[in-house]
């Protein structure tokens, strides 16, 4: 991919440049935590957006996707913001750092990528750190913290592109190590690193291909669930809430309110007890709380689908460790903890089952904890 951009780069401007990448991540557990003041415990993976840029001297951006064989060109003025999308995420990069009161001058850009479209990895969060770092760098002596650099990713989803995200992807993004999950407190925004070096093991997506339309704005309804819940206890999120307190105020609350708070409450025990298992290396205790989380998602929270439920039963037959869905829910993937040798028979499985239940086989992406946004070495 790397060569790939470097030919194309000189092809388009005769020259060469200076090239960065930043990653896609994975979420191990903590899902619907992040608006619930809890935490989640992402990592950032082996698939990556890279870019190489250089300094043109003007004070123009001129962009080109190779993936999409687009080129775009735009000023760094809020007036000057591109028509197209994917020129959207690089420009709102330039505007919010210049918004904080650092320089962005003209440059010249190609950029790929391999992680995956619409598998929930996070590839929009990717481009932005790998666009945010590579800006600090050229033309800032690094001098914009790591967090600012989530935040500028953050910002320009909610500012140039219409996605009211929290910061998690961009975290991870910016923030990702090689064998190492991060525990980040959505509510103090502190973060620390637990190893993940899973010899034995092997990560797996397994992506069902399928994306439910939503109806009634389902997220927003769990969300006020956990706000009603949260009020009626006199807290301003779920974060301090434990089961005695759920107790006290059922007769209270609506089943369903009662429900969703239950799963949030035990999702914030649940990443605890994956980072105190990672320290001693017990990744049956791991897989066993993503069995939980998934079977909380699917009873209590209700964002799986009958496809997700499958694809966990499956995996549960055949001895895998952990699953789970990950994200959101309404379809996409399930993220999978796998012996090594019973990698090749699972996939062999899953693919063979789900393919004759539901018409199609799953896509397989295998992954590995590795290192977030970087300037690589020639």
């Amino acid at each position: 991919m790397k060569q790939k951009i470097k030919e194309l780069f000189n092809e388009k401007f005769g020259t060469n440049g200076v090239m960065y990448a930043s990653a896609g991540r994975i979420n191990l557990i903590g899902e619907h935590t992040d608006y619930n003041g809890g935490f989640v415990f992402p990592g950032a993976i082996d698939k990556y957006i890279a870019a190489m840029i250089n300094v043109n001297g003007t004070d123009k951006v001129r962009a080109y996707s190779a993936d999409l064989d687009s080129y775009c060109e735009f000023g760094l003025n809020e007036e000057d913001a591109p028509k197209e999308q994917w020129a959207r995420y690089i420009f709102g990069v330039c505007r919010e750092t210049i918004k904080r009161g650092f320089t962005v001058k003209g440059f010249d850009t190609v950029f790929a990528g391999n992680v995956p479209l619409g598998a929930g990895l996070s590839s929009s969060a990717a481009l932005e750190s790998c666009f945010a770092f590579a800006l600090n760098d050229l033309f800032n002596d690094n001098k914009i913290e790591k967090f600012e650099l989530a935040l500028i990713g953050q910002s320009t989803e909610h500012n140039y592109c219409g996605v009211n995200c929290g910061i998690m992807d961009q975290f991870a993004s910016v923030f990702g190590k090689k064998n190492c999950l991060m525990r980040l407190d959505c509510r103090s925004l502190e973060h620390e690193y637990f190893p993940f070096d899973a010899k034995g093991y092997k990560l797996v997506l397994v992506d069902s291909k399928v994306k439910h339309e939503l109806v009634d704005s389902p997220y927003n309804k769990r969300r006020e669930s956990c706000e009603r819940v949260a009020a009626k206890l006199g807290m301003e999120t779920l974060r301090d809430a434990d089961f005695a307190m759920l107790e006290a105020v059922k007769a209270k609350i609506s089943e369903e309110d009662y429900m969703r708070a239950r799963f949030v409450i035990g999702e914030k025990q649940r990443v605890l007890d994956v980072c105190e298992a990672l320290e001693k290396g017990d990744f049956e205790t791991v897989g066993a709380r993503m069995y939980e989380t998934h079977n909380g998602l699917s009873k209590d929270y209700e964002v799986s689908c009958v496809e997700l439920d499958f694809l966990n039963d499956v995996a549960k037959e055949c001895g895998v460790t952990g699953s789970r869905i990950m994200g959101g829910g309404f379809g996409g993937c399930t993220i999978n903890l796998v012996k090594d040798d019973l990698y090749d028979k699972f996939i062999e499985t899953v693919k063979a089952k789900f393919n004759e239940k539901y018409g199609h086989e799953p896509v397989i992406y295998p992954v590995v904890i590795s290192d977030g946004a970087h300037k690589c070495e020639d």
